[in-house]
């Protein structure tokens, strides 16, 4: 894979999840898991189900757009 499609295809997936500003607050929901009480395993499962709907909690939540590949 050639470097230029790799970059085209991570810049395809941020867009899909709602762009920068939903990447970003996505890192901080991570990083205050991350930091929070709990046992490893625990913080992987929120972590996990964090990152099924993009942005931060409590926003409004954005429908992705279907590849249309499959």
């Amino acid at each position: 894979m050639r470097f230029g499609d790799l970059v085209n295809k991570a810049k395809k997936v941020v867009d899909q999840r709602g762009g920068t500003d939903a990447l970003k607050q996505d890192a901080e929901e991570l990083k205050d898991i991350a930091r929070g009480r709990g046992t490893t395993q625990d913080k992987a499962k929120r972590a996990a189900e964090a990152l099924k709907d993009p942005g931060a909690p409590g926003g409004e939540k954005r429908e992705r757009p279907r590849d249309s590949r499959r």
